[in-house]
């Protein structure tokens, strides 16, 4: 009895030793891939933070959170769900940050096209006319291709410049233009006639983007809704039935049945987000 009690203790240990090494391996992995991506979308964005002191911020902000969440709900098990809300948030709150800022780019760039096409027929060149440009214009594409001509200055050719804008903007407008650019620079030939009917283009595509975000409009406000009303019902219930809404609340098997509605309620609405994502 003896030596089973001792083979069932230890079998166990080791398999509550082998997840604690799984856990923390998959939380190192976790925790470089999510640094590696920040490192990524604040170079990008050209926001030069540093990384030691955004990181300890960003933990004091999840502390206070799970612990606000552990006193509201009075129980220790409150926490899961916020913890993970904080494991998934950073990777989205990333990703809408890359892609707002390349939508901004790429409402910028029609209009830098144009001139620079202008430009050219009055007889400036590529390069002189860029830095009067962007110059004059706003981020994020002052920035880009300010960056571009200062690689130039520092020695790298043109076509290599725009290969590294191509890959710090990985959108369609812009592949368009680093191409006729780059086609332009090696073959030479009418480049305002070519920028002026990709401004053309890319005016166009903006226009059907608007088009398509007015149509989608409803069904973005009908993931926002599904959202939001379980957590207004919850509100409302929970003042009209305290005493059956309080077994949600203080229950490991409440909190169990919200986290499944959560995970329900993000599955539904990445549905539909995939169903109102038309490319243009």
């Amino acid at each position: 009895m003896i030596l089973i009690f001792v083979l069932f203790a230890g079998s166990v240990s080791l398999i509550a030793w082998w997840l604690l090494e799984c856990a923390q391996s998959a939380w190192m992995r976790y925790e470089d891939r999510l640094r590696d991506e920040t490192r990524r979308t604040l170079d990008a964005s050209f926001l030069f933070l540093d990384m030691a002191q955004l990181q300890p911020a960003a933990a004091c902000l999840g502390l206070v959170a799970m612990l606000a969440a552990a006193w509201l709900a009075g129980r220790w098990w409150g926490v899961l769900p916020v913890l993970a809300g904080l494991l998934c948030a950073p990777p989205l709150i990333l990703r809408h940050v890359r892609l707002r800022r390349a939508r901004r780019f790429d409402s910028q760039l029609p209009e830098l096209v144009q001139a620079l096409a202008g430009a050219l027929r009055a007889g400036a060149g590529v390069q002189p006319a860029l830095r009067h440009l962007v110059a004059q214009s706003s981020p994020p594409l002052s920035q880009e291709f300010g960056l571009l001509l200062r690689e130039q200055r520092l020695g790298l050719s043109f076509q290599d410049a725009l290969q590294q804008l191509h890959a710090r903007v990985q959108t369609e407008s812009c592949g368009l233009v680093v191409s006729a650019l780059g086609v332009s620079a090696r073959t030479g030939g009418g480049l305002a006639d070519t920028l002026e009917n990709i401004a053309g283009t890319l005016r166009a595509r903006q226009h059907w983007l608007g088009r398509v975000e007015a149509l989608t409009a409803q069904g973005r406000m009908q993931s926002r809704i599904m959202a939001g009303l379980p957590v207004l019902l919850a509100l409302v219930l929970a003042r009209l039935e305290p005493e059956a809404m309080a077994l949600l609340w203080q229950t490991w098997y409440g909190w169990s049945v919200m986290m499944a509605v959560l995970v329900l309620e993000g599955l539904g609405i990445l549905w539909i987000q995939r169903v109102v994502a038309i490319e243009v």
